[in-house]
């Protein structure tokens, strides 16, 4: 079997963290005991390109229950568990190529390792692995069933694609799931990436003036978590209807040009390019903290900020600070990756297993259906998603009520008005 981790050694401090971890996830548990009987994706060979962490792992055992030959890259540099690759590989033997810290050269082989065994499905955080088989390996896309997608900037990639009659094979948008976004972006991505913020800093919120730029459910989830711990938010958007639901929630709306001179720490979840920029940089404050929490590190031009500064040093673990030529310091947290994954360990358990729900069940849909899907970007089916948020609330205890023979047929018809 071949891989690429850092250390082996340390297997079973991964275990335990791996196991740790499942203990959160019932719905993944109750998905791998259906699969272990039923084998329904026995024979498939399937590469996943996420997040190598204690979560993936849980969803990696999943995926082998239910027959499949799964192989493993990592979808940031910076996200990779080391601990977890090597129990992966040593309690599991699933093949994984994933270093913390590994450089764009090697990001790319590990990502060629794992799709070697030619998949049948992939499955994605940030479309790497589809861009790799359409750009390089396309010979591999004959056999590909189709895929799943993890998070929007993905599904943005996806779907250009599709636009342009270039998708090879048909894609599930998990990320678009409810039981994904509306629980894993907004609670998910809003408590970890205050988490990785803090780990990286040490710095109290209360008080501070945090800048969120966009205001998607991840943007909501990091503004309300915020505020929560006693920030004064203020939030960016180029969405009316977005800035409008922010200014009602209760948040400052401005243009980032006039948030940069009022901002303390700010925070990028827009999946965009170059949101903060030379003409931010240059009106900020002295020790002004920079964050991303989208998925690639483009969202904030670090290569314009290290240009303009006249000296760069790493002050902390995760946190480089960039000198301006006016002695101004400008923090930047992460290398401007993903900062719940680079400093922290991305999102908690709970939410993730509704998450990998989604690409553990969009895979058996791929399997079953793949003979009569379009080269097109699916929507989870909504019984799908239904049937785990049922189960969710079925581990949490929570009972819901159902409609009576009445209300059902009150619902269905017509003819009953005021």
């Amino acid at each position: 079997m071949k891989y690429d981790i850092k250390d082996i050694g340390l297997a079973k401090k991964g275990m335990l963290r791996i196991e740790w971890a499942a203990q959160e996830m019932p719905v993944l548990k109750l998905i791998k005991d259906r699969f272990a009987k039923e084998k329904p994706l026995k024979g498939v060979k399937l590469t996943a390109c996420l997040h190598v962490t204690t979560e993936t792992a849980n969803l990696a055992d999943v995926l082998v229950a239910g027959g499949a030959q799964v192989s493993v890259c990592a979808s940031n540099p910076l996200s990779t568990q080391d601990d977890v690759a090597a129990a992966m590989v040593s309690y599991w033997k699933i093949p994984v190529f994933a270093i913390k810290g590994e450089d764009a050269k090697t990001y790319y082989r590990h990502i060629e390792g794992a799709v070697a065994q030619g998949p049948n499905i992939t499955m994605d955080d940030g479309a790497d692995v589809i861009s790799v088989i359409h750009q390089k390996r396309r010979e591999l896309a004959k056999d590909v069933f189709g895929g799943t997608e993890e998070t929007t900037t993905g599904v943005i990639r996806l779907k250009s694609l599709e636009r342009q009659n270039m998708l090879m094979f048909p894609i599930v948008a998990v990320n678009d799931a409810n039981t994904k976004h509306l629980f894993d972006n907004r609670y998910g991505t809003g408590q970890s990436t205050i988490d990785g913020v803090l780990r990286a800093t040490n710095i109290l919120l209360a008080g501070k003036n945090l800048v969120v730029s966009g205001y998607g459910w991840c943007g909501r989830g990091v503004a309300m978590r915020g505020a929560g711990m006693g920030a004064n938010v203020i939030v960016c958007e180029i969405d009316p209807l977005k800035a409008l639901e922010a200014a009602m929630d209760g948040y400052r709306v401005m243009p980032i040009a006039e948030a940069a001179k009022t901002g303390d720490i700010f925070i990028t979840l827009t999946g965009d390019i170059n949101v903060l920029r030379v003409e931010h940089f240059k009106v900020m404050k002295d020790g002004v903290i920079l964050a991303n929490s989208g998925h690639f590190n483009v969202e904030i031009d670090i290569p314009a900020l290290r240009k303009m500064s006249k000296s760069v040093r790493r002050i902390r673990e995760f946190v480089e600070e960039f000198t301006m030529p006016d002695s101004r310091k400008i923090n930047l947290l992460g290398e401007g990756r993903l900062i719940n994954l680079a400093a922290a360990e991305g999102h908690p358990s709970c939410v993730m297993d509704m998450s990998f729900a989604n690409q553990a069940l969009s895979a058996e849909f791929i399997k079953k259906n793949h003979l009569k899907l379009e080269k097109k970007v699916y929507s989870v089916p909504e019984d799908i998603d239904k049937e785990i948020a049922r189960l969710k609330l079925k581990a949490m205890e929570i009972k819901i009520d159902t409609l009576t023979a009445e209300q059902k047929k009150y619902l269905e018809s017509w003819e009953m008005g005021t």
